[in-house]
């Protein structure tokens, strides 16, 4: 026999429905229809990655992007796994795949646009400091060995979980700064 879960209903929907002249309670096959139409909306669609699909070693150890479903996965050199929610580029033309590195690490890094990104958007500033507000790059920064690539915190939370950026993989500041904490120079990185 399944058993059920007990049925609860958000005071915010029972006030509402009450001040509408409806009695919550005499609905309340529609009231769960809500809450489980909700709740499968926002289940994660993430899928996990095993390094070994993707690296021969761990090495200094292993960060895998995946910009579909939105979600970095990093390894430690001794194995320990941890997964982020992430930022992803606007388009697929933005962004790269494929292999690169970390090849360094900046505490509350400055951040100049791109020549492409100033050539879509002229009124960019030349250069926001490091722990400006308004820095795209939030406090901590991964360089990857491509070219103006980066992985990297937001100031922006709004941003993460959505395709936002202009080419970089965006992570909370608070993620990014255990990232960074945890992730030596050298680090292999792939995007899929």
């Amino acid at each position: 026999m399944v058993e059920q879960a007990p049925f609860v209903v958000p005071r915010r929907r029972f006030v509402l429905a009450s001040a509408g002249g409806i009695i919550a309670l005499a609905a309340p096959s529609l009231l769960r229809a809500q809450e489980a139409e909700t709740t499968r909306r926002n289940v994660s669609s993430f899928r996990t990655h095993d390094w070994r699909d993707h690296f021969d070693s761990l090495s200094k150890g292993i960060i895998v992007s995946d910009t579909t479903t939105k979600v970095l996965q990093h390894w430690t050199a001794d194995g320990e796994m941890r997964i982020y929610p992430t930022s992803v580029p606007l388009t697929d033309e933005l962004t790269k795949r494929g292999y690169t590195e970390v090849v360094e690490k900046r505490e509350n890094p400055s951040w100049a646009p791109t020549p492409s990104m100033r050539e879509r958007n002229p009124k960019w500033p030349a250069l926001i400091p490091g722990g400006d507000p308004a820095n795209p790059l939030g406090t901590r920064a991964l360089y990857l060995s491509w070219q103006y690539y980066r992985i990297h915190g937001t100031q922006d939370t709004r941003k993460i979980g959505r395709k936002s950026s202009n080419g970089c993989i965006g992570l909370y500041n608070e993620h990014i700064e255990e990232v960074f904490d945890r992730t030596a120079v050298g680090t292999q990185v792939k995007l899929i």
